[in-house]
């Protein structure tokens, strides 16, 4: 862990930088496909309780896989706390709840504003669902089993836009957003305490 695979000196504005620029990117994509990426958008007390409900599945199997024993697992984890840990550990708790709102709203926009929209309109609903996020997983693809995970966490996201019938983009940001800062908080944990194991 003495050298890190990013820099973790300027980790925090880079990722905040490269999760709005997917904001673009799915204003390109919806002007492409005649879709405004976020039409689908309403706050309500509903979907807000729907998002925090939903963020707790999520958050348990995140929980699960750190637990679990096999080599490809284990291969995630390092890498995971290898690559992200020595960026994260040095900010407050507030930046990275910044981190995460703006890389759960931004890849929401895209994946489920615009690019399962667009599917569902050209395959129908389920191949949509299905395609989007394969995309959602190969995008993600540290390792081939984290691009399955992820694929399978997208058809979650995917699913929880029409939870209560009406389909709200706010659902899935508010579960990406909240998962991701959960994420964020215990693999800062782990890897502080990797840290004081080492010294």
């Amino acid at each position: 862990m003495d050298n890190p695979l990013l820099n973790p000196d300027d980790f925090f504005k880079k990722a905040c930088y490269f999760e709005a620029s997917l904001v673009l990117v799915a204003l390109i994509l919806g002007w492409l496909a005649d879709i405004n990426p976020f039409e689908n958008i309403y706050f309500s007390e509903t979907a807000i309780t729907y998002g925090l409900i939903g963020t707790a599945p999520l958050f348990l199997l995140f929980l699960t896989l750190e637990h679990l024993p096999g080599e490809s697992i284990e291969k995630i984890r390092k890498l995971l706390l290898e690559t992200l840990g020595p960026g994260l550990h040095r900010y407050h708790w507030a930046d990275l709840f910044i981190l995460s709102a703006i890389a759960g709203i931004s890849e929401e926009v895209v994946f489920r504003g615009v690019i399962q929209p667009w599917m569902e309109s050209s395959w129908g609903i389920t191949a949509g669902l299905i395609g989007s996020n394969i995309i959602f997983g190969l995008v993600h693809a540290v390792t081939p089993l984290y691009a399955v995970l992820a694929a399978l966490v997208g058809i979650y996201l995917g699913l929880s836009l029409d939870y209560g019938g009406d389909r709200n983009l706010l659902i899935p940001i508010i579960i990406h957003s909240l998962y991701d800062f959960l994420a964020f908080i215990a693999l800062m944990r782990a890897y502080r305490a990797s840290q004081t194991t080492e010294t």
